[in-house]
């Protein structure tokens, strides 16, 4: 069972086995840069693990617990972590959005990032580094915006 505060040290020690293993086998994964969400631990962990590749100096500025039990419309406890990087040079900000389902781990991720310019990079570089490694779950068109 994962808490709040699993998934970020993971992260940060850029421990994708910790990472995959806070992950629920039904996990899906939003972003605005990807037409299609990613579903399934599998499809999820081998792109968090492009991301953490493709990162430069990532590191979390902030994080905000939900006080509630369930969130809106009876999801789960939700986390948001708040980060900085950098990605081929350009400045990223951007927000994970985790929600915990009742095992504790990881059902739902929302990733953001900002400003447009560095969003489009990334769309790009991890489009071309996913292109062929999707495997079931993965979307076709992966970081097409």
């Amino acid at each position: 069972m994962t808490v709040p505060g699993t998934f970020r040290k993971a992260v940060e020690a850029h421990d994708l086995s910790a990472i995959t293993s806070a992950l629920d086998p039904e996990i899906e994964f939003h972003s605005p840069v990807m037409v299609k969400p990613y579903h399934g631990r599998d499809a999820v962990a081998a792109l968090l693990g492009v991301l953490l590749e493709v990162f430069e100096d990532f590191h979390y500025t902030d994080e905000l617990v939900s006080r509630a039990p369930d969130g809106p419309g009876g999801a789960g406890p939700a986390q948001a972590l708040i980060f900085d990087a950098r990605v081929m040079g350009k400045v990223v900000q951007g927000l994970d959005l985790l929600r915990f389902g009742d095992t504790g781990l990881v059902t739902g991720l929302t990733v953001m990032v900002r400003p447009l310019p560095a969003a489009m990079t990334l769309a790009r570089v991890v489009g071309r580094r996913m292109e062929g490694a999707e495997g079931p779950g993965g979307p076709s068109d992966t970081a097409q915006l």
